[in-house]
């Protein structure tokens, strides 16, 4: 079975069209036609470096160390690359890594520091889509992406699958784009055409627009789309769907000033919430919805679970298999998310919170915070907290909260408790100071 497993940076699920959002994504709508929609896919710490660390090795933050941007991934535990590398597949990467510490155009060396991908074409981080560096294999000279770097890297992901099928090896790529992320308006201009500022949707919830941000925000995500379809393409044209597993996801969303609120780390759907389709042999029947919410920490040992790996003992999340499959029931389940240590554009305080298929649940350190019923409220526009009615229901929602906190072995302490524990130096804004 092979893998190719695409995801973006900072797109939201709800800026779809397979969620009735005014934003063209047609090949996506093909894809979940095609496979499986996980409607609750939550990311557990909405920003960058925590995602990808606990995509790659299953643990949650506070068990791999990775709570803030710019940190280091460790390499003495096992990852979804190494896993993969170790049980014969070809592994490639490409695109944004941000694993490698805080300086984000530095030269990530073969070996270790790059967690099992063998094949290599990536930058540790950086968000200047039009004039986008990286590193090629061995070769520590920088190169240049040419144009929109998203279309250059889906590019090179198509070589790389047409490559692996030459050489009749299982493969398993990771392409992680850049945008969504800001800067927004860094896309071709026939992508802004598209999204006339004075003429776009807005969320209910979004008190006052930027019309210029969401206008490019739209646009990111319809060019991403068309990458999506060419790469969807390829594998068909190859003959390859029979035996590939293919996933389009996000690291995290971005509010775009829902709830009067910029970017990620945030309890709301808009920050948490993520599309997650995948199409795979033996799923259940294409067109497929899941509400069952499904957490990051699961899509490592799901991956290896369909490869018929097996899933290190080191691994806290869960296999998806039998939920993809129609093993086991759709319905309710809980998934855990946080805010361990604000940073950067987010400065309040710290929380932590669930996501079930129909609440939002969240405490910050001062106490009890946010509470959405969001079948009923689906923009998240009013907050049951203080409601009477709801108390059962939010003591109910804290206990499961609780419950998480004592299996991850959080305290729930203020960041510095954090920071010190992690031995990080940290700047005004608690961010890890980085180069460009």
């Amino acid at each position: 079975m092979n893998i190719v497993f695409v995801f973006s940076d900072q797109h939201r699920a709800c800026t779809t069209s397979i969620e009735g959002a005014d934003v063209r994504t047609p090949h996506l709508e093909r894809m979940a036609a095609e496979g499986v929609v996980c409607r609750n896919a939550i990311s557990n710490i909405p920003v960058c470096t925590p995602w990808r660390a606990a995509f790659l090795t299953g643990q949650y933050p506070l068990t791999n160390g990775i709570f803030l941007n710019d940190l280091t991934l460790r390499t003495d535990r096992p990852t979804l690359g190494t896993c993969l590398r170790d049980a014969g597949y070809r592994t490639g990467y490409i695109g944004k890594w941000h694993l490698d510490g805080n300086r984000r155009a530095a030269f990530t060396p073969p070996g270790p520091r790059r967690q099992g991908w063998d094949y290599w074409a990536a930058l540790n981080c950086t968000h200047r889509y039009s004039d986008s560096r990286y590193y090629l294999n061995d070769d520590d000279t920088p190169r240049t992406w040419e144009g929109y770097d998203a279309i250059a890297q889906t590019d090179l992901a198509l070589d790389f699958i047409r490559g692996s099928v030459a050489e009749d090896q299982p493969f398993a790529l990771v392409l992680s784009w850049g945008p969504p992320h800001n800067p927004y308006r860094d896309v071709p201009d026939e992508y802004l055409a598209e999204y006339p500022s004075d003429d776009i949707e807005v969320r209910p919830n979004c008190p006052d627009p930027d019309r210029q941000d969401l206008s490019g925000y739209y646009a990111h995500v319809t060019a991403l789309d068309e990458q999506l379809g060419r790469i969807q393409d390829s594998l068909e044209q190859e003959g390859l769907m029979d035996d590939t597993i293919f996933v389009y996801t996000s690291d995290h969303g971005d509010m775009v000033g829902s709830q009067g609120e910029q970017r990620k780390q945030k309890p709301w759907d808009e920050s948490v919430r993520v599309p997650f389709v995948i199409r795979f042999p033996g799923q259940v029947q294409g067109g497929t919805s899941l509400s069952k919410p499904i957490n990051v920490v699961d899509l490592m040992p799901t991956l290896l679970g369909l490869c018929g790996i097996p899933t290190p003992e080191t691994v806290e999340g869960r296999d998806l298999g039998p939920l993809l499959r129609g093993e086991e029931p759709d319905g309710d389940g809980t998934a855990l998310t946080m805010c361990i240590t604000p940073f950067a554009e987010y400065t309040g305080l710290p929380w932590r919170g669930v996501r079930t298929s129909r609440y939002t649940y969240a405490r910050r350190l001062d106490g009890p915070w946010l509470l959405y019923d969001n079948d009923s409220d689906p923009h998240q526009m009013n907050n049951l907290i203080d409601d009477v009615a709801h108390r059962s229901l939010r003591d109910a929602l804290e206990d499961q909260l609780q419950q998480l906190l004592a299996e991850r072995g959080d305290p729930f302490e203020p960041a510095a408790y954090y920071i010190e524990q992690g031995g990080f130096e940290v700047d005004e804004k608690g961010a890890v100071s980085y180069s460009n």
